[in-house]
């Protein structure tokens, strides 16, 4: 870790932010604009440090996959809705961005090219080297699998330093603290751990991807607006 506050101690980072963190709590509206724009200017805080920055988004505020499968709707079209839904999401963000000056590629998993360039990982990695955000959307591009494990496949391929997973909470617990008072937050923990308690904080194919490539992941709370900045300074 470097000494200088004000070095970054990651290269490149992946930001995974749930669809949820888009949305005003208590609002009608699935995105709010506000927000979007907020977050975008924490992102450009980040990226003037020198940080190659790209971003892993939900579509949780327009559409759950898993949630219509219980419903009774067929799991992989629900799923591919929802894959849907972070496309939406990642276009808001990539506006939001460009409104503020930073230069932003929209990458999908699946191809829609009237909307956004399909992910071609040389591509991600130059637009990375050239001080561009890369936002990845649709998810790994199959049904069955979580946005949590499009972070770890991505931060995996474009070798990443870390995936940093904005939550609404500072850090990760073995209960929900809003509403267990006596939760138990962990300062620190092995993936294996992780995987033993059955943690929720992402899923275990998330875990075991990140285990197998050595790729920390650091959960921190998106609320705080200095936080995203500090952890990214060490």
């Amino acid at each position: 870790m470097s000494s200088d506050a004000s070095t970054p101690v990651y290269k490149r980072i992946v930001l995974k932010l749930s669809g949820e963190a888009l949305r005003e709590a208590g609002a009608k509206e699935n995105i709010s604009p506000d927000i979007v724009r907020e977050i975008a200017q924490r992102i450009r805080e980040v990226k003037e440090l020198g940080v190659q920055t790209s971003v892993v988004i939900g579509g949780g505020n327009i559409w759950r996959g898993l949630a219509a499968a219980h419903r009774g709707m067929d799991r992989t079209t629900a799923d591919y809705m929802g894959m849907l839904a972070t496309v939406i999401n990642g276009l808001a963000l990539k506006s939001a961005l460009t409104q503020i000056g930073i230069e932003t590629r929209v990458q999908t998993a699946i191809e829609m090219k009237n909307v956004a360039e399909p992910f071609i990982l040389g591509r991600a990695i130059r637009h990375l080297e050239l001080g561009r955000v890369v936002i990845f959307v649709a998810g790994t591009g199959n049904p069955y699998f979580s946005t949590d494990t499009t972070a770890a496949l991505r931060a995996s391929e474009i070798r990443a330093d870390v995936i940093l997973k904005a939550t609404k909470v500072d850090g990760v617990y073995d209960r929900d603290p809003k509403t267990d008072p006596a939760a138990k937050r962990f300062d620190k923990l092995s993936f294996s751990e992780a995987l033993t308690k059955r943690l929720q904080v992402m899923d275990s194919t998330a875990f075991s991807l990140c285990m197998d490539n050595r790729i920390p992941i650091v959960v921190f709370d998106m609320n705080k607006p200095s936080n995203f900045t500090d952890i990214v300074l060490g």
